[in-house]
């Protein structure tokens, strides 16, 4: 018997969390696109149960669910970083102190010390961003297709490099850092790049500009660990790798979770399984 569901409605996506008869943390999504689906999802239990309501298109859903009133809105930041602490411990991750960075269609940025949270920064550049410029570049709007051939896709004929510019000469900071995302499209722009590399390389900006943003973040708050959140980065190995690889770069540890995109909902869920 379900007695309680965590709902995060994002932009794109609506994910669904609910702890199963044998207590096992249950996780689902929905296109936000289609609201009712998740509506007639929920209307389909029979028995009353509590529901936790965050994201930003949480009052979209609202409406179709006026007939349940044991509803409760929980504020999206204290939600998805409830969700946080929770599969840090599940995962036995011993730290208190992090910069948690979560990758929707947006970017936001939160700075966590203990059990104190604020929002410290964030950007347009995100899931949004990698579904946008694929499909202006290449036609391809998939989010699975995207990262397929991405990973297939190589950035060195596309990209600048910092090594490019120097032509051979000793460079002034790490030569393998990229100067210009983009920045050879430019200058040799004859030049045909499959559509591999083109989405290989919107990757890599976006994976460059979110994670150079949290590493500035995680150096003015003065702690190791970076946890990167968000459905972008499920299943999304590739922009994982670039993330990863430039945090570790800059000497920061990048912390994956295991259900990237879910925080928010399982924190919306916890809010009424502790009763609060």
């Amino acid at each position: 018997m379900v007695q309680a569901i965590g709902i995060d409605v994002g932009g794109t996506l609506t994910k669904v969390a609910f702890f199963e008869k044998d207590h096992q943390l249950k996780l689902l999504h929905f296109p936000s696109a289609d609201l009712h689906i998740v509506s007639d999802w929920i209307t389909s239990y029979k028995e009353d149960i509590q529901i936790g309501l965050t994201g930003g298109r949480a009052e979209q859903l609202k409406t179709f669910l006026r007939s349940h009133d044991n509803l409760h809105y929980l504020v999206e930041f204290d939600a998805t970083i409830a969700g946080v602490n929770y599969q840090l411990k599940k995962d036995n991750h011993q730290f208190t102190d992090a910069v948690i960075t979560n990758i929707g269609t947006g970017t936001s940025i939160h700075s966590l010390k203990g059990a104190e949270h604020e929002r410290i920064a964030g950007t347009g550049i995100g899931g949004g961003t990698l579904l946008g410029m694929s499909a202006l570049m290449t036609g391809i709007h998939q989010f699975d297709r995207i990262v397929e051939l991405s990973a297939l896709g190589s950035r060195s004929e596309v990209d600048m490099l910092v090594s490019d510019i120097y032509f051979g000469n000793k460079t002034p900071i790490d030569g393998g850092l990229t100067a210009s995302n983009f920045g050879d499209a430019g200058l040799r722009p004859l030049i045909e790049r499959s559509k591999e590399d083109v989405l290989a390389t919107v990757q890599g900006m976006v994976g460059e500009v979110i994670s150079t943003l949290s590493i500035q973040c995680a150096f003015t708050e003065d702690v190791e660990h970076i946890v990167y959140i968000g459905s972008t980065l499920a299943q999304n190995e590739p922009l994982q790798k670039i993330i990863g690889d430039y945090t570790k770069r800059k000497n920061r540890t990048p912390i994956f979770l295991r259900d990237n995109g879910y925080s928010g909902a399982i924190g919306a869920l916890l809010s009424k399984i502790d009763g609060k």
